[in-house]
């Protein structure tokens, strides 16, 4: 199992249901109404309290403009309510977006959405939510047998949609183990393995956020045979969420769960604190 491996079965084509179309208009649409205003990407996401990361990815058309986005911007960028006319229509794409994923992997998108509580145990892949566009789109690339570009464009665009979680409010819990061999992977090239480490810093300081890495020179550990997630979905138990050789298993028995729950308190208690992650991520992107 790997959380980078979690979206990639091919695809039917009654998937594509266009709204990938919708929300990349709408981001040539911010984009002219922002040049018009004379702000700069870092202006724009200074006054709607958003990162300039998240401006330009809308822009690009590899991420949703929310509906209280567009509220938000229309009248700071001067759009005279042309933003706020395409509410309804963004609406009503992300429910259809929602089962826009493959049958196998629906369920686990929508629990993970709507989660109290996250915690992700990674040994092969820095975690899907934690990826930037360069790392998912390398992930994609590289997989064999290759994928063709739309999926590749798609695989991306859905990876960097589930990264809203970090934008609710009230915020779930979140933790996450990384193995430490998982940050010394440069995936995408070493530029590309810089912004990553980079976006991991910044995720790892978010007062929502707790990130540690597991060391390699560890001499015990509870969970060298798979990756996994806890997650407690609104208004139920906690289940877990594994995959092994493309096998993606969704455990809600509590005796099962109880035993990964029992694995990552442990992995928890070996990982270096959540500060000494932070340096030694600190340390990595310095010896770049």
């Amino acid at each position: 199992m790997a959380n980078a491996e979690r979206e990639e079965r091919p695809e039917r084509p009654a998937e594509s249901d266009g709204t990938a179309h919708l929300f990349k208009a709408l981001g040539k649409q911010i984009k002219v109404l922002r040049e018009r205003a004379g702000l700069s990407q870092k202006d724009l996401g200074l006054a709607a309290h958003c990162g300039e990361d998240l401006i330009s990815a809308m822009e690009r058309g590899v991420r949703t403009p929310q509906p209280e986005f567009l509220i938000r911007v229309d009248p700071l960028l001067g759009g005279c309510g042309v933003l706020c006319a395409a509410v309804d229509e963004v609406r009503e794409a992300l429910a259809r977006a929602r089962t826009r994923h493959p049958d196998w992997f629906r369920n686990y998108a929508r629990v993970e959405a709507e989660a109290l509580a996250l915690h992700d145990y990674s040994n092969q892949a820095v975690p899907g939510l934690l990826q930037t566009e360069e790392y998912a789109r390398s992930i994609f690339t590289q997989r064999q047998p290759f994928l063709d570009e739309e999926t590749i464009e798609k695989r991306v665009a859905d990876r960097l949609d589930r990264q809203r979680i970090f934008e609710r409010w009230p915020a779930p819990t979140m933790t996450y183990v990384l193995e430490e061999v998982v940050l010394q992977r440069p995936i995408g090239g070493r530029a590309a393995h810089g912004r990553q480490l980079r976006q991991l810093l910044r995720i790892g300081q978010m007062r929502t956020v707790t990130l540690q890495v597991m060391p390699t020179n560890r001499e015990e550990h509870p969970s060298l045979d798979v990756s996994f997630i806890m997650l407690t979905p609104k208004g139920r138990q906690q289940v877990a969420y594994t995959e092994a050789y493309g096998h993606p298993r969704l455990i809600t028995d509590p005796d099962e769960v109880r035993v990964f729950s029992e694995r990552y308190g442990i992995i928890r208690s070996q990982a270096l604190t959540p500060r000494e992650s932070l340096m030694l991520i600190e340390k990595m992107l310095g010896e770049l």
